[in-house]
């Protein structure tokens, strides 16, 4: 095997596969894969990203891919299948056993961020009839048999509906003549199989639970979400997040993996949306020509004013939509909001505004850049206008993110740059009528 570098090595580590592993080619990849020990294999597999993992199967041998296919628990098999092609869907699921391969399938006809699409349909089931001396030899066999992590037993009659559930701990600290009915705990947080996963890992995050089992609405048992489960869907939300507050589409795959062309498209329809927005912008200060005209002093101050207005709305945008993210707010408490920003937002201005006034003072006294029978009233209208701008920044920037939730729209969507054209169309008419009302009579 030949690396990217030229160098040839004979023998990877864990260690070192890890930090080389984005600057190998796909070939590249497969071969130090197989260098490794199966026990680093296995652990590395594991950690690997679902795209990755799926460039990884594609350049194994045949036999290999069948090892690794069979080494993933069913939701993270069918995690890689869904982003599979539809061939390789096929010819993969081929390579589950019976069990698994029903198992998969039936997880993915779930959507792919509802509840059931996430969950891991093997867990611990027993019976409430069972003493506590029965189900821990039980328990002990499916330890052994499955080698999947334990983190709550479930209890299911007959027809597999959920009766209750018990840690580990409370099953080996419990008496051994006792039923299991007496043990488990009967008033349980659920989650139903059609959930959307952000809010599933809303409710984790908050309960404090490692699992939650998930049923259908009948009430059977369907299998549980984990920690381990949500971590994953917590980073994919926070970067389509991110990247639709940066003023995009979310992209689909990692961005070494994206295609140019489907960079573009992705940037291109928010780009263009943005541009035609600042073209209000153009027309604004066409409006006021004449009164820059008059005071060209006026417009030495828009890019200044204009960004700051812009600035404090991103920011208010931005607190809001992770309040809501987080369920520290609600469409309920909009008003709240808004007479929390809109204080906070004079507040800002008020600062902003008093640097903004000093700076023009000693740039007079220093420099005589202005006019030395207007400079005070080119300043009053900079402070007033700062006020004014980031106060309604401010404001309109917390106002965003409810009306669209309102509207049915993720509040992401009013991203930074959104917001800032916005601020600086009606900016520059707050700016130009106080400069209007302040200089009337004198520069104007």
């Amino acid at each position: 095997m030949t690396s990217s570098n030229g160098a040839a090595p004979t023998h990877f580590g864990l260690k070192d596969l890890q930090e080389v592993w984005r600057l190998l080619a796909p070939g590249e990849r497969a071969e130090a894969f197989q260098l490794l020990p199966h026990d680093q294999a296995a652990a590395f597999f594991h950690d690997l990203g679902i795209p990755d993992q799926i460039a990884l199967l594609r350049a194994l041998p045949n036999a290999e891919r069948r090892l690794w296919m069979r080494i993933l628990a069913p939701d993270d098999a069918a995690d890689v299948l869904q982003l599979a092609t539809q061939s390789e869907r096929v010819e993969w699921l081929g390579f589950l056993n019976e069990p698994t391969r029903l198992e998969v399938s039936a997880l993915m006809a779930y959507a792919e961020d509802d509840a059931g699409g996430l969950m891991n349909p093997r867990f611990v089931r027993l019976r409430p009839e069972m003493t506590v001396d029965e189900a821990i030899t039980y328990l002990r066999r499916q330890t052994r048999d499955q080698h999947e992590t334990i983190y709550y037993l479930y209890v299911l009659d007959p027809q597999q509906k959920l009766l209750g559930a018990l840690s580990v701990r409370e099953l080996f600290t419990a008496r051994g003549d006792q039923r299991v009915q007496e043990v488990m705990k009967k008033d349980l947080v659920t989650v139903p199989e059609d959930m959307d996963q952000e809010a599933v890992a809303k409710l984790l995050a908050t309960r404090n639970f490692v699992a939650l089992p998930v049923v259908d609405k009948a009430g059977h048992m369907r299998g549980i979400v984990t920690v381990d489960d949500i971590v994953d869907v917590v980073q994919e939300e926070a970067t389509e997040d991110m990247q639709k507050m940066g003023g995009m589409e979310a992209l689909d795959t990692p961005y070494l993996q994206t295609g140019f062309f489907a960079m573009v498209k992705k940037r291109a329809g928010w780009l263009a949306i943005l541009f035609l927005g600042e073209m209000l912008t153009a027309s604004a200060m066409s409006r006021y020509e004449g009164e820059i005209a008059k005071a060209t002093v006026l417009a030495l101050f828009i890019p200044l004013i204009i960004s700051s207005g812009g600035n404090s709305g991103s920011q208010a945008t931005t607190l809001v939509i992770r309040a809501m993210a987080l369920g520290e707010v609600t469409l309920r408490e909009w008003w709240r909001v808004v007479r929390r920003e809109l204080a906070a937002g004079f507040a800002l201005g008020a600062i902003l505004a008093t640097i903004g006034l000093v700076r023009i003072l000693i740039w007079q006294a220093i420099f005589q850049t202005y006019d030395k029978d207007h400079y005070g009233v080119i300043a009053i209208t900079v402070a007033l206008s700062l006020i004014g701008i980031v106060t309604w920044g401010t404001v309109a920037g917390s106002m965003l993110p409810f009306i669209l939730r309102r509207l049915g729209f993720d509040p992401a969507s009013s991203s930074a740059p959104f917001v800032a054209t916005l601020v600086d169309v009606s900016g520059l008419m707050i700016y130009f009528n106080i400069a209007y009302l302040v200089m009337r009579g004198t520069l104007l």
